[in-house]
C-alpha cells in the first residue's frame, strides 16, 4: 500500500519536507532572536537614560562619536554661545511648543548644538531668552543627530529664517558658517527658566514597527512548518486511500490507469 513512497515523485516531496522544516525553524528562531535583541536594546537604552542623572559627566571629546553606548550619557563642554535657532512643533508633557537651540562654539573650532530648554506655544524668537555671554561650561545629556521623518521629527522644509526642523549636522551646516558636531546636547537643567528637554533613547533602540515585524515574521516561519507537515500528511492520506481503493477494485479501470500513472511519476 505504501509502495508509492518509493516513487521519484514522493522522493522529491519527502526531500522538500525534510529540508524545508529545519530551514523554517532556523529562520523563525533567527527572527525571534532579532526581536529579543531589540527588546534588550530598548531595555538597556531606557536604563541608560534613567541613570544619566546619577553619573558623573565626562568631557565631550571622550564621548564622541555618538553610539548606542554613549548616547544618553552626561557630558560637559566649554565654549561661547553663538547663533541661536528655534526648533518648532515639539511636544513636551502633551503640550505643543518649541526648543531653543543655541550653538556652542568650542575651542576645537566646531560648534555643539545645545538645547537650552523648551517653551510652550508657537515658535517665536522674541520669546526665547538670549544665551549667556562670555565663556560658559554646559552640562547635559549627549544625543545622536536626528533624522527627519523619524520619531516624530518633522521633515517639512520652508521654515522661517532662524528655525530648523531637525537637530542634525546635516541640517545645521546650511544655517551657519562653521563646522558642527554630529551630535547635540540637551541641558540637564533648563536655562533661563525654560523647561529642560528630557533625553531620548538612542536611535533604533525602541520597540518600533521593525521590532514587531520581526515578531510577525517569527510567527509566519513557524506557521509554515505546521503547514508543510499538514500538507505532507494530507497528500499521504490521499495517496493511501487511492492505493486502498485500487486494491479493493473501487476505482474504475480508466481512472485506475490514471492513478497508477500518476503514482509512478
Amino acid at each position: 500500500m505504501y509502495r508509492f513512497l518509493l516513487t521519484p515523485r514522493w522522493w522529491g516531496i519527502n526531500v522538500f519536507v525534510l529540508l524545508s522544516i529545519p530551514f523554517c525553524i532556523f529562520m523563525g528562531s533567527w527572527q525571534l532572536g532579532r526581536f529579543e535583541d531589540r527588546v534588550q536594546d530598548h531595555r538597556t537604552a531606557t536604563e541608560q537614560v534613567s541613570r544619566a542623572g546619577s553619573e558623573a559627566p565626562r568631557p565631550l571629546g571622550e564621548m564622541l562619536p555618538v553610539t548606542k553606548a554613549t548616547s544618553g550619557k552626561p557630558v560637559t563642554a566649554t565654549g561661547r554661545y553663538g547663533k541661536q535657532l528655534l526648533v518648532p512643533d515639539r511636544k513636551l508633557d502633551e503640550r505643543q511648543g518649541f526648543y531653543v537651540l543655541t550653538l556652542l562654539r568650542t575651542d576645537a573650532g566646531e560648534a555643539l548644538p545645545v538645547v537650552r530648554g523648551w517653551l510652550p506655544g508657537t515658535a517665536d524668537a522674541a520669546k526665547a531668552p538670549a544665551p549667556p555671554r562670555g565663556e560658559v561650561t554646559v552640562t547635559g545629556v549627549l544625543q545622536a543627530s536626528e533624522t527627519p521623518g523619524d520619531n516624530g521629527v518633522s521633515a517639512r522644509g520652508g521654515l522661517p529664517a532662524g528655525q530648523t526642523a531637525a537637530i542634525s549636522a546635516a541640517s545645521l551646516v546650511n544655517l551657519v558658517s562653521y563646522d558642527v558636531y554630529d551630535a547635540w546636547v540637551t541641558l540637564t537643567d533648563g536655562d533661563a527658566g525654560m523647561k529642560a528637554v528630557p533625553a531620548a533613547a538612542p536611535p533604533d533602540s525602541g520597540l518600533d514597527l521593525k521590532a514587531f515585524q520581526n515578531l510577525g515574521y517569527t510567527a509566519e516561519w513557524f506557521a509554515f512548518v505546521g503547514f508543510v507537515i499538514f500538507m505532507w500528511f494530507r497528500l499521504l492520506r490521499r495517496e493511501t486511500e487511492l492505493a486502498r481503493d485500487l486494491e479493493l477494485g473501487l476505482v474504475p479501470d480508466g481512472e485506475a490507469a490514471t492513478v497508477e500513472t500518476a503514482a509512478a511519476k
